[in-house]
């Protein structure tokens, strides 16, 4: 089976977004099929997406607001979620998680840290402003599902006049404090889309309808995907997760209605062209499959994990070398991607490349984005030295 594309934020599926229009319309058609699935396991509250729990206002009162009232307290926030001795939240990508499960986690992906930041700060009475940031999209993948991350942060307001007991905020951009968890270059701080809250909730609930699939819960994840759409009837993405939820469901049917739709609203989107060629091309629709195909190829040659792929089929045939230069190809283009480097270690160490194969596994363990993988590729780190050990002795 062919992969499919889901576009997350912060961390749902197949390429780059070439362009949008300015001003999507809600769709005309019922676009929903309750009766294909069965009721959710558990619904998710979205009212408890930015709810704070007791420790977190204890956390506020004891680190922050008791702290010098010389100081701007968004510096205090910001501060406290980045130094050791504070709260200092850590990136990992396992999962999206609500402000509280943030909070006592102390990590989660980009848009779980701009949703507990948000939450925190909104407790502080700072106005609060969401962007998403115009850089390349991160992939990553789970079987046949490919995932392209998108990038959110948040802004901090500040009061125009600290001295006025019926303050103000300003959000302009020079009374901006920009809370990220990733380094941006200043042209992509200056391009970004500013986000409502509504928004960033429909796209929290849309990676988990993602992330809930990836994991075989398919009734899940199409009560989560329907409420990203429901949330906001704009969110594109939300209509793309639902069409591959519906086509893993074996509904090819509702899955082309719910694709065409995302598709019609943004033609050149790579993602949604993808994903609806092969629903038609599931459906024996060749004739207008190839029409999207010879369009994807003129947007993208080659898309995400091209060269990775052929890289796998030469691992399968024991094409040690080919896959090797598959991989740095696919590296080429994505230098940081860790499951790029864990196999070209792979593949250097069945060469006989020792050292090469630990630099590489140890560049798959310092760019690993879950507690998980970092721990797997430290152990196979390990069994690298160790052999490398056993070698020289020799």
């Amino acid at each position: 089976m062919k992969p499919w594309a889901m576009i997350l934020c912060a961390a749902a599926f197949l390429s780059g977004c070439a362009s949008q229009p300015s001003a999507p319309v809600a769709p005309r058609v019922q676009l929903f099929h309750d009766q294909l699935f069965q009721p959710p396991s558990e619904r998710i509250d979205a009212a408890r997406v930015f709810a704070l729990t007791p420790a977190m206002r204890d956390y506020l009162h004891n680190e922050i607001n008791s702290a010098s009232q010389s100081r701007d307290v968004r510096r205090q926030l910001f501060d406290a979620l980045y130094r050791r001795d504070k709260l200092q939240v850590e990136y990992d990508s396992t999962m999206t998680r609500n402000a509280a499960q943030t909070f006592e986690a102390r990590s989660g992906n980009c848009l779980s840290l701009a949703i507990m930041t948000g939450a925190l700060a909104r407790e502080l009475g700072l106005p609060v402003q969401y962007q998403q940031i115009e850089v390349d999209e991160v992939w990553s993948r789970a079987g046949n599902l490919y995932f392209a991350s998108n990038h959110v942060n948040l802004a901090l307001g500040r009061p125009r006049n600290d001295h006025n007991p019926y303050m103000t905020y300003s959000m302009d951009t020079a009374n901006f404090l920009t809370v990220d968890f990733i380094p941006i270059s200043p042209k992509a701080r200056e391009n970004a889309k500013v986000l409502s809250e509504t928004t960033i909730l429909a796209m929290y609930l849309n990676n988990r309808a993602a992330e809930l699939l990836s994991t075989g819960k398919t009734d899940d994840a199409y009560w989560a995907a329907r409420q990203a759409a429901e949330t906001d009837p704009l969110f594109l993405n939300a209509y793309n997760t639902l069409g591959v939820i519906y086509q893993h469901h074996g509904d090819n049917a509702a899955a082309e209605q719910a694709l065409r739709y995302a598709h019609d609203q943004a033609p050149d989107n790579t993602i949604y062209l993808a994903n609806l060629a092969q629903t038609l091309e599931n459906q024996n629709k060749l004739e207008e499959a190839g029409v999207l195909r010879a369009r994807l190829a003129q947007l993208e040659p080659y898309p995400p994990f091209h060269f990775f792929q052929l890289g796998q089929e030469a691992m399968k045939a024991g094409d040690y070398a080919r896959a090797r230069n598959m991989f740095e190809r696919e590296l080429e283009r994505v230098p940081d991607y860790h499951e790029f480097h864990f196999w070209l270690a792979v593949a250097n160490y069945q060469l006989g490349n020792l050292r090469a194969a630990d630099a590489h596994m140890a560049l798959a363990m310092q760019n690993s984005t879950t507690r998980g993988d970092h721990d797997l590729y430290s152990a196979k780190l390990d069994r690298i030295r160790a052999y490398e050990a056993q070698a020289r002795a020799k």
